[in-house]
């Protein structure tokens, strides 16, 4: 059986007649830049992430360096971050003339570990920036918390982590200003790029507008020095078709994780992921740790099972930040979870006779090498 890491076919059936509609309408519309779209999935997204305010934006890194500005992150400022998150964290706290700060993962849970975070704090620290990790929550009592008792501001990326919660509450709806990502891979995805910042406060709502549109709240009259980061209108008429599918997609990768998690609970060579009682994940990807990785991939893949690494070098190994330098066993952890993480495949619309394929061929490379 071949089974892909990723398919987009039994979502994209469910919205083909309507998206043929919307593309029509959209055409016809001559409105083709924050138009009646944008907004009315700017007030869909905010009411689905239970948040006073969604702003879309271009991008998920623009929204995360837009967020990080209406935050008050200065030039200079440090941003504390994973050391093992996807590099456009990083690139976003750069961008801003910030540095920053990595802090070690949870080895279980793969997210920023809270424990670790004041002893990287220093007189330079401005923000926090959270990274809910393949869909896993981060631990945001304990993360709040540490940001009101050094009065720090909160960034959460949420790109990963559409309608995942932390003790009941969504994540995107902690921090101060919080960044997403509409990737066509995510769980909310378009059909190119988009992003969106969401956030409880007027002020921020109002200072994100005016940045992601020229600095300008009045067409020729320029504010403050912004953006060009306005989320396409078509792409937001896409997301206003696919918005009321989340759910029932977040539960359908909630399922195939239970059946991961039945079916290689026995393999002792594998390390399964870790989910905290006040989490619940949706599971953007499932990650599994082995020593034998790479050897498994192959061997997945001589069997016709796609997977992934994500991420196969860690930030502060890129040469991108070779000027902050860090070496080889900087990050021991992180570093251990590049070397050891493979991503299964797991999308809406995979049956379970394909969860099912994964393993048993899983359960057969490790009993092949006793």
């Amino acid at each position: 059986m071949y089974v892909p890491f990723l398919s987009f076919s039994w979502q994209n059936a469910q919205i083909q007649e309507a998206f043929k509609e919307k593309s029509t309408c959209f055409f016809e519309s001559e409105k083709y830049i924050l138009g009646p779209e944008v907004a009315a999935f700017e007030q869909a997204y905010a009411a689905f992430n239970q948040t006073n305010y969604c702003i879309g934006v271009a991008n998920g890194l623009d929204a995360l360096i837009i967020s990080l500005e209406i935050a008050g992150v200065q030039p200079g400022d440090e941003v504390i971050v994973p050391a093992n998150t996807y590099i456009a964290s990083w690139l976003a706290v750069s961008q801003v003339g910030a540095v920053p700060v990595p802090v070690e993962p949870d080895v279980f849970t793969y997210n920023l570990d809270p424990t670790e975070i004041e002893a990287a704090l220093t007189n330079k620290t401005r923000a926090i920036m959270p990274v809910h990790l393949y869909g896993q929550p981060c631990n945001m009592s304990a993360i709040m918390a540490i940001a009101q008792k050094y009065d720090l501001a909160v960034v959460e990326d949420n790109a990963q982590a559409h309608g995942a919660h932390w003790s009941g509450q969504l994540t995107g709806s902690f921090g101060k200003a919080n960044a997403t990502s509409f990737y066509p891979t995510k769980n909310l995805g378009a059909f190119g790029d988009a992003g969106a910042i969401t956030t409880n406060s007027p002020e921020f709502n109002y200072k994100a507008r005016l940045r992601r549109n020229y600095g300008s709240e009045v067409k020729n009259v320029n504010t403050i020095i912004g953006h060009n980061s306005r989320l396409d209108e078509l792409q937001a008429a896409y997301l206003n078709l696919k918005l009321p599918f989340l759910p029932s997609w977040n539960q359908a990768r909630r399922q195939l994780a239970a059946s991961y998690f039945t079916y290689l609970k026995e393999v002792p060579e594998i390390i399964l992921p870790a989910v905290l009682p006040e989490a619940e994940p949706v599971y953007h990807l499932f990650v599994i740790r082995t020593e034998q990785r790479d050897a498994l991939q192959q061997y997945l893949q001589s069997h016709h099972v796609e997977t992934a690494i994500h991420y196969p070098i860690p930030p502060h190994l890129q040469n991108a930040y070779a000027h902050l330098g860090f070496a080889m066993g900087a990050f021991p952890i992180t570093e251990k979870l590049a070397q050891t993480c493979l991503s299964l495949p797991i999308w809406p619309g995979m049956t379970q006779d394909m969860v099912y394929c994964v393993c048993d061929h899983i359960q057969t490379f490790f009993a092949n090498q006793k």
